[in-house]
C-alpha cells in the first residue's frame, strides 16, 4: 500500500502544487491520478518515488517512509513508465529492458535472457530485441518502455501519462494490455493522465485532481460517474457519464422476454440450430446489429437495444443459441433500478464511514 498522509509540495516562489494530499493507494491496484494540466497530479507521482521532495507530511510504501532509504535504492524497486518510453537511443531494445537488472548485478547473458521474455510477455517479438528504439513504432516503443520498468519485478509501478504520445487505435491496444498484464502480474499501478476515459477505464479507484491542487474526489470509476462529488467532477466525467456509467452494471437481473415475442411486426428469424439470422417484418429481413450472452453490462445491451431496428438485444447461450430478447421497456426499467441500488450503496458507505471516523 501507499498513503499519502498530508503531503504538500510548495515552491520557493509560493507555488503550491499539491496541497495536504491525504489517500491510500491499494496493493495490487492501479489508481489513476486524473484532471487538468497544473492539477498537481504529476508531482504528486514524482514524490512517490522521490524525483520531487515534498515540503511536508509523509508518503508511506508498505508502512515505510520513502525518506527512510536512499534514493537509488527506492527507485531500483520501483518501475517508471513515461510518455514517450523514454528508451536509451544508443543501445538495443534488450539492453534498455535490461538495464535495471544489470545494475543490481545480474549478468548481461542472464538479464538479456529475461528481457527478451518480457518482450513476448508485452505483445512484442523477442526478434525485435536487436533492434534500436528508432526502429520501432511509437506504441512499439512504449511496450519496450513498459517491459524495461518490469524488468527488475517491482512491486510497484508508476506510469505518467504512458500512453498519450500514440495515436487512438494503439492507445487503446496498449491499454487492453495494460490490464491484461495487471490481471497476470497483479501490480501496485499508480499511472497519471489528463483523459478521464482512459481513468475510468483502467482505475480500480480514481483520484480527480483539480485547479489549485484539490483532490476533489477519490472514488471508484463506477461511483465517481454516478455520484460526482461537486460540479468540477461532474463536468470532468462529462454529461454522458450515466451511460458511461451503465459498464460497471451487471446486466444478469434484467428481464428477458421468448425468443418468439413479437416486436413492433418484427419477429427474431432463426437458423436451423436456433441462432439468430436477422429481424423478419413487412420490409423483408432486418439485421440484429448483434447480440450478448451472460455477463454482459448493461452499457453493452443498451448499445444493442438503441442499433436494433426492433428496439430489443438478443441473448445467445454458449452455442449462439438465441435464448431471449430484453425490450427497450424492460431495459429502462432495470437502469432505474440499478441506478437507485447504487445511490443507496453510497448513502450507506458514506454512514458507514461517517461511523467509523
Amino acid at each position: 500500500m501507499i498513503e499519502f498522509e498530508g503531503v504538500t509540495k510548495r515552491y520557493p516562489d509560493g507555488t503550491v502544487a499539491v496541497e495536504d494530499l491525504s489517500l491510500k493507494v491499494e496493493t495490487g491496484r492501479i489508481t489513476v491520478f486524473v484532471g487538468p494540466s497544473g492539477c498537481g497530479k504529476t508531482t504528486a507521482l514524482r514524490m512517490i518515488n522521490r524525483m520531487i521532495q515534498p515540503t511536508s507530511g509523509r508518503i508511506l510504501i508498505d508502512g515505510d517512509d520513502v525518506t527512510s532509504r536512499p534514493d537509488a535504492d527506492l527507485r531500483r524497486g520501483i518501475g517508471y513508465v513515461i510518455q514517450g518510453a523514454g528508451l536509451f537511443p544508443h543501445r538495443t531494445v534488450l539492453d534498455n529492458v535490461a538495464t535495471v537488472p544489470v545494475l543490481q548485478g545480474v549478468s548481461r547473458r542472464e538479464a538479456r535472457a529475461s528481457a527478451r521474455e518480457l518482450l513476448e510477455r508485452v505483445g512484442l517479438s523477442a526478434n525485435l530485441g536487436d533492434r534500436y528504439p528508432s526502429q520501432l513504432s511509437g506504441g512499439q516503443q512504449q511496450r519496450v518502455g513498459v517491459a524495461r520498468a518490469l524488468a527488475a519485478d517491482p512491486p510497484v509501478l508508476l506510469m505518467d501519462e504512458p500512453f498519450s504520445a500514440v495515436d487512438p487505435v494503439v492507445r487503446d491496444d496498449l491499454q487492453q494490455e495494460l490490464l491484461r498484464l495487471q490481471g497476470d502480474l497483479g501490480k501496485t499501478i499508480v499511472l497519471v493522465t489528463h483523459d478521464i476515459d482512459e481513468a475510468i477505464r483502467l482505475g480500480d479507484k480514481v483520484a480527480v485532481f483539480a485547479q489549485g491542487a484539490r483532490l476533489a474526489q477519490y472514488a471508484a470509476p463506477a461511483d465517481l460517474l454516478a455520484v460526482p462529488a461537486d460540479d468540477f467532477v461532474s463536468s470532468l466525467v462529462g454529461r454522458d457519464r450515466g451511460f458511461r456509467g451503465l459498464g460497471f452494471a451487471d446486466g444478469a437481473e434484467i428481464a428477458l422476454k421468448p425468443v418468439g415475442h413479437t416486436v413492433d411486426g418484427l419477429t427474431l428469424e432463426l437458423d436451423a440450430d436456433g441462432r439468430p439470422v436477422g429481424w423478419r417484418g413487412p420490409d423483408g429481413l432486418l439485421p440484429t446489429e448483434g447480440t450478448f450472452s451472460d455477463g454482459a453490462n448493461l452499457r453493452t445491451i443498451t448499445d444493442l437495444v438503441i442499433l436494433s431496428p426492433a428496439g430489443a438485444a438478443v441473448r445467445v447461450d454458449e452455442h449462439g443459441r438465441a435464448d431471449g430478447l430484453v425490450l427497450v421497456e424492460d431495459l429502462a426499467g432495470r437502469v432505474r433500478t440499478q441506478q437507485r441500488e447504487r445511490l443507496a450503496a453510497l448513502t450507506q458507505d458514506q454512514v458507514e464511514e461517517a461511523e467509523a471516523g
